[in-house]
């Protein structure tokens, strides 16, 4: 497994189908990423693995880049996932990220998306990352705020759900 980035806290690496299953499976089954990321129909540790494979693991063949596992470093326990997603129907890639409930409000989501935010910016060359929320999903939009993103206005899913979209260019220095 591939280790991407790593903070005071935390390591961002790859995720494994074999190792990540379980992990994977109940963070797509929380209340919260159920309600503010959507039902990604995974109700199995088993389909959690075809869905690693199929989805998170393809975006690193395909992209060079995606969603990442971040485990603590005291216990070596996953606590969500941060990273970046290539979506068709935005220009630029957009920055994710959902943790287990256990592990919200302990700093880990701002720690992994600003060192994220860096590793897209220094090593994979992002100039413009993208983010999107549910209209509802305040939380994130702070965080976000918090990142440097700005709020752009609203656009249609996929799904034709209306979500907000933020963007982060960086500051130019004069």
């Amino acid at each position: 497994m591939k280790k991407i980035v790593e903070t005071e806290r935390l390591i961002l690496r790859e995720l494994d189908s074999a190792a990540d299953a379980e992990f994977i499976f109940a963070l797509l089954n929380t209340p919260k990423f159920l309600q503010y990321i959507g039902d990604r129909g995974v109700r199995s540790v088993d389909e959690a693995a075809v869905f690693i494979d199929g989805r998170f693991a393809k975006s690193y063949r395909d992209h060079g880049f995606g969603l990442y596992a971040v485990i603590r470093k005291d216990d070596n326990v996953p606590a969500g996932i941060c990273g970046f997603v290539k979506r068709d129907h935005l220009e630029f890639p957009d920055i994710g990220f959902a943790f287990l409930p256990e592990f919200e409000g302990k700093g880990y989501g701002f720690q992994s998306a600003d060192a994220i935010m860096k590793y897209g910016r220094e090593t994979l060359g992002f100039a413009t990352v993208l983010a999107i929320t549910s209209l509802d999903n305040d939380a994130s939009a702070r965080l976000l705020e918090k990142l440097g993103f700005a709020f752009t206005g609203l656009i249609d899913s996929s799904e034709n759900e209306k979500l907000r979209l933020f963007t982060n260019v960086p500051q130019k220095i004069s």
